[in-house]
C-alpha cells in the first residue's frame, strides 16, 4: 500500500504538478515524516524561486508594455526608434540569465538595461535584471556577460561598443551567434575572416601595419616607388568561457588569437605561411555585490582609452583598417595584474594595474648598438641594457627592467560623455659595468594624460580626444618611438614623448559607419658630444647632408624621428547581415608626415600616402 502526496507549482510556461510517491507510514514512524516534511520543503524553496524568476519577467513585461504604450518614453531614456534598433543587436553581449533552480538561460527573454527595450528570441537569449534606480538585484541574477551590463546602466550617451563596429572587433568583441552551454560553463566564439590590402606612394615591406619609423626618405630608392600588398593574416579568433560562481560573481577566461607574427617560413612569393599569435589571454573575475573586478593576464593595457567604465573588451578603439590602428594612438598588449571597484550605480571607476614593462631605447649612435644588449660608450664601459631572447623567446632583444609600469585611472560617466584621467610610473634600468666591476642605474620616468568621449547625437556621432605625455613612454604610441637614450656616464636617460588623437565618428544607419581622424606623436631629444663624436637622439651635429639624394647614405634622420602626424577618413558598410553572421566592406585613405631632428644638413621630412581595402566576414555577429 502506498500514499502518494501531490503538490502544484507554477512555472515561467505553465502550471506543473509535482507527485511524490512515498510508502504508507505506519504510527509512529518519524523518520518516513522527517523524510517527507524535507522534500516538502524543498519544493517549496524551488517553487518560491521559480515565483520570483516569474515575477521579475511579468515585471519586465509590464514595464516594455507600458513604453510601448506611451509615446515619446523611449525618448525620454534618450533613444530613438533607430537607436533602438542598433541596440537590438547588441543586447545578446549584455544578457544576465536568471539564476533559479531549472537555470532558465532558455527562457527566451532579453532586456536591455537602462534603454527600455524588450527583446524575445534567439538561442542564449535570457531575461534581464531592471530596477528603477538601475540597481541589479543581484540576489536573483547572475552575470552572463556582467562587465558589458554594468556598463549599460551608466547610460553616458555613449554606451558600449556596438560589436559590428571595426573599433569593437579590434577590442575583442564576442559573438551572440557562437554561444555554447556545456553545463555550467558558456562559451561564447568571436573572430572574422579578412582579406585587406593597402596601395602606397612608397615601399615600406610591412603591409597594413604602419610602421612610420622605416618610412624611407628621399635617399632610399623605395621613397620613389609604390606598393601594393594584400593578406588575409589580421583573421582572428576569440573565444570566452564564462560561469557563474555564485549569485553575484562571476570567473572568465578570454583568448584571442590572430595571424599577425611573421615566421622563418614567410615569404612573399608562395605561401605566405604567416605565425598564429596571441593577441590577448586573461581571466577576469567580476563581483557585483562589491563591485569589484580583478583582470590577471595579457589584455590592453590599462593605459588605453576606454568607451564606458574601466571594463575589458570596451577599449576605444579607431575604426581603421590599418592593423597599427593610428599614429598616436596610446595602447599596449601585455601582461598585467589589474584591480577596480566602481561606485555610484556604476558612474565613478578607479583602477590600479601592475603591467609589464619594455624600454625601448635608442643607441645606435653608440659601439655595438644594441644587437646583443650591450654597448660601449665613450671611456670604453660596456653598458647592459637587455639580453637576446632564449629559451623558447625569440631571438630578439629583451630589455633588463627591475620593475614593472604602474598605472592608475579614474573613469568617469556622468549622464553625457565619458572621460578619463590617468598616469604611469616607468622605472629603466640599465648596468654599467668595467673590468671586475660594475654600478646598476635606474631612472624614474611616467607621465600623465586623459582621454573624453562626447555624445553630440547620443548612439549617431561622437567626438573622441586623448593623449598622453611624460617622459619614458614612447613606447605606449603607436609609432614606438623610443623610451630613453643614454647619458654620458651610461645612465638611461628618459625621453620625453608626447602622443594625442581626435576624431569624429558617425553611424548615419545601423549599416554604415563613417569615421575621421587625426593623430600626432613626438619624442624629444637627450645627447651630448665627446672626443669629436655625436651621441644620444637628437644630436644637432648628426650628418643629414645625404637625406635629400638618393642612394647617399649620410641621413641619420630615419634613426632620430622627431615627429610624426597622421590624417585618416574612412567608411564601412555591412551589407549582408543575418542569422549567417556579418560580411562588411571598408575603405580608408590617409596621409603621414614624419619629421627628423634637426641635424647637420637640416631637419629633413617625407611622407606616406595609402589606400587601405578591407572585406572582412563575421560568423558570429
Amino acid at each position: 500500500m502506498k500514499a502518494s502526496l501531490c503538490m502544484g507549482t507554477v512555472l515561467a510556461s505553465g502550471p506543473l504538478l509535482l507527485c511524490l510517491g512515498a510508502p504508507a507510514m505506519a504510527a509512529g514512524d518519524e523518520a518516513s515524516l522527517d523524510a517527507l516534511e524535507q522534500q516538502i520543503a524543498r519544493i517549496q524553496s524551488e517553487q518560491k524561486a521559480l515565483q520570483k524568476a516569474l515575477v521579475s519577467v511579468q515585471k519586465q513585461i509590464a514595464a516594455h508594455r507600458s513604453i510601448a504604450h506611451a509615446g515619446g518614453a523611449a525618448a525620454h531614456h534618450g533613444l530613438a526608434a533607430h537607436q533602438l534598433a542598433s541596440l537590438d543587436a547588441a543586447d545578446h553581449e549584455a544578457g544576465i540569465a536568471v539564476h533559479s533552480a531549472d537555470h532558465e538561460e532558455e527562457a527566451g527573454v532579453h532586456h536591455l538595461v537602462g534603454g527600455g527595450h524588450f527583446h524575445t528570441g534567439g538561442p542564449d537569449a535570457q531575461p534581464v535584471f531592471g530596477g528603477a534606480d538601475d540597481t541589479p538585484t543581484v540576489e536573483s541574477v547572475v552575470g552572463h556577460r556582467a562587465e558589458d551590463v554594468i556598463s549599460r546602466l551608466a547610460e553616458n550617451g555613449v554606451g558600449p561598443h556596438s560589436r559590428e563596429t571595426a573599433g569593437a572587433q579590434a577590442a575583442g568583441a564576442l559573438g551572440d551567434h557562437g554561444v555554447f552551454h556545456l553545463g555550467p560553463v558558456t562559451l561564447i566564439l568571436g573572430g572574422f575572416i579578412d582579406a585587406s590590402a593597402v596601395e602606397s606612394n612608397r615601399h615600406t615591406a610591412s603591409g597594413t601595419f604602419n610602421f612610420w619609423q622605416a618610412t624611407p626618405f628621399r635617399n632610399e630608392p623605395r621613397y620613389h616607388t609604390d606598393n601594393f600588398e594584400g593578406s588575409a593574416r589580421y583573421s582572428r579568433l576569440s573565444l570566452m568561457a564564462r560561469g557563474n560562481i555564485d549569485s553575484y560573481s562571476t570567473i572568465s577566461g578570454v583568448f584571442e588569437m590572430d595571424f599577425g607574427a611573421g615566421a622563418d617560413t614567410t615569404d612573399a612569393y608562395e605561401s605566405n605561411s604567416y605565425s598564429f599569435r596571441m593577441r590577448q589571454a586573461y581571466l577576469a573575475y567580476d563581483n557585483s555585490k562589491e563591485n569589484f573586478h580583478f583582470l590577471a593576464g595579457q589584455a590592453w593595457s590599462m593605459l588605453t582609452p576606454g568607451r564606458v567604465g574601466i571594463i575589458p573588451r570596451q577599449e576605444s578603439l579607431p575604426e581603421t583598417i590599418e592593423s597599427s590602428m593610428l599614429a598616436g594612438q596610446t595602447w599596449a598588449r601585455q601582461l598585467q595584474f589589474r584591480f577596480v571597484k566602481d561606485f555610484l550605480n556604476h558612474r565613478l571607476w578607479t583602477g590600479l594595474s601592475i603591467e609589464n614593462s619594455a624600454t625601448l631605447y635608442s643607441t645606435g649612435s653608440f659601439s655595438n648598438g644594441t644587437s646583443d644588449g650591450q654597448v660601449i660608450i665613450p671611456g670604453g664601459q660596456t653598458v647592459t641594457v637587455g639580453s637576446s631572447g632564449v629559451g623558447l623567446t625569440n631571438d630578439a632583444l629583451f630589455p633588463n627592467e627591475i620593475a614593472p609600469d604602474v598605472i592608475g585611472k579614474i573613469a568617469w560617466d556622468p549622464h553625457w560623455g565619458h572621460y578619463e584621467v590617468e598616469g604611469i610610473l616607468h622605472f629603466p634600468h640599465d648596468r654599467v659595468s668595467t673590468l671586475g666591476a660594475g654600478q646598476n642605474h635606474t631612472a624614474v620616468g611616467g607621465g600623465g594624460g586623459g582621454s573624453m568621449i562626447l555624445p553630440v547625437i547620443p548612439h549617431k556621432v561622437e567626438v573622441r580626444l586623448a593623449g598622453l605625455a611624460g617622459y619614458g613612454i614612447g613606447r605606449y604610441g603607436s609609432v614606438l618611438l623610443p623610451d630613453a637614450t643614454l647619458k654620458a656616464n651610461g645612465a638611461p636617460s628618459p625621453l620625453f614623448s608626447l602622443q594625442g588623437t581626435a576624431g569624429i565618428i558617425a553611424h548615419p544607419n545601423p549599416l554604415i559607419d563613417v569615421y575621421g581622424y587625426f593623430g600626432y606623436q613626438q619624442a624629444g631629444r637627450s645627447y651630448f658630444s665627446e672626443g669629436g663624436h655625436a651621441y644620444g637622439y637628437g644630436n644637432p651635429a648628426y650628418d643629414n647632408t645625404g637625406c635629400y639624394t638618393e642612394l647617399s647614405g649620410n641621413c641619420a634622420a630615419g634613426s632620430n624621428i622627431h615627429s610624426v602626424m597622421e590624417a585618416t577618413i574612412g567608411a564601412w558598410y555591412r551589407f549582408f547581415k543575418g542569422r549567417y553572421g556579418t560580411v562588411e566592406a571598408g575603405v580608408q585613405l590617409a596621409y603621414s608626415r614624419i619629421h627628423a631632428w634637426d641635424g647637420n644638413g637640416g631637419a629633413p621630412d617625407t611622407s606616406l600616402s595609402e589606400l587601405f581595402m578591407d572585406f572582412r566576414y563575421l560568423p558570429f555577429q
